[in-house]
């Protein structure tokens, strides 16, 4: 059975355009604050506020875009590395209550000491 698509008036992401790709029911595009050249957001097509309510055919919807979006940063950016997330709620550091998944592409240099990644997000944490 095919997902409805259901927008929310509003949502920059329901509304966003200038997409790079798409598939039934997800789509990709650049981010509009990018931490490096590249940075691109991929979304499922039906507003939905976070991953925890994504259908498990929007979750293989949004895999799929994330493997043609990392084959297109390659040949575009030649990146060295990347970095996928999510922001799961407000204090997480969510601001866009549409589910979304940060495709960021990483470059040798970009950071002073690159080790721990992610587990980086909190500055007063870092050993």
């Amino acid at each position: 059975m095919a997902i409805e698509i259901t927008t929310l008036p509003g949502c920059p992401f329901c509304e966003k355009a200038e997409l790079i790709i798409e598939n039934d029911y997800a789509k990709a595009f650049w981010d509009i604050h990018p931490v490096n050249p590249g940075h691109t957001l991929i979304v499922p097509k039906r507003h939905v506020s976070d991953w925890w309510g994504v259908l498990p055919e929007e979750k293989v919807a949004i895999d799929d875009l994330v493997m043609q979006m990392k084959a297109i940063l390659d040949e575009k950016y030649h990146p060295d590395a990347y970095n996928i997330g999510m922001n799961l709620g407000a204090d997480a550091g969510q601001t866009v209550f549409h589910a979304h998944v940060h495709l960021i592409p990483r470059y040798f240099g970009d950071m002073r000491v690159p080790e721990g990644g992610v587990r980086n997000l909190i500055p007063r944490k870092l050993k």
